[in-house]
């Protein structure tokens, strides 16, 4: 795990390291591999909540509500190809584009069930983390 990544999550609440049967049971039901700095992550913490920085707040979900919480939000019925991971807390969701075999992050509204709605944050997860912690 990048020791920057370490350092910029230090303040958020973290949880304990998931494993990786758990990481691969949701890759083998959704059929992707996740990205490899994500897995990384969630060997590090099972998810995470809290500021990121002075302007940015982030929920990373735990590996074992990723599936629950995309079929709650019909992730697969109106948005396919993406996989939401986590959030700001608020109103807009954090998801991978699985459209692609070099996954990127996107933000998209959690009311939004149009794919045009999304913005792209970064192409992989430790910027993701920089970014949203330099914001």
């Amino acid at each position: 795990m990048n020791k920057n990544i370490i350092n910029l999550v230090s303040k958020m609440d973290l949880n304990k390291s998931a494993d990786e049967k758990e990481i691969m049971e949701v890759e083998n039901r959704i059929g992707v591999k996740l990205p490899i700095q994500y897995k990384e992550f969630m060997l590090y913490s099972n998810g995470a909540e809290g500021e990121l920085g002075e302007n940015s707040y982030l929920v990373i979900w735990p590996i074992e509500e990723i599936i629950s919480l995309n079929e709650a939000y019909s992730v697969n019925q109106y948005t396919p190809g993406i996989l939401y991971f986590g959030s700001d807390g608020g109103d807009i969701a954090y998801a991978f584009d699985i459209r692609n075999e070099n996954i990127s992050i996107i933000e998209i509204p959690f009311e939004s069930i149009h794919i045009e709605d999304a913005q792209l944050c970064a192409y992989d997860f430790n910027d993701f983390i920089e970014k949203m912690y330099n914001e």
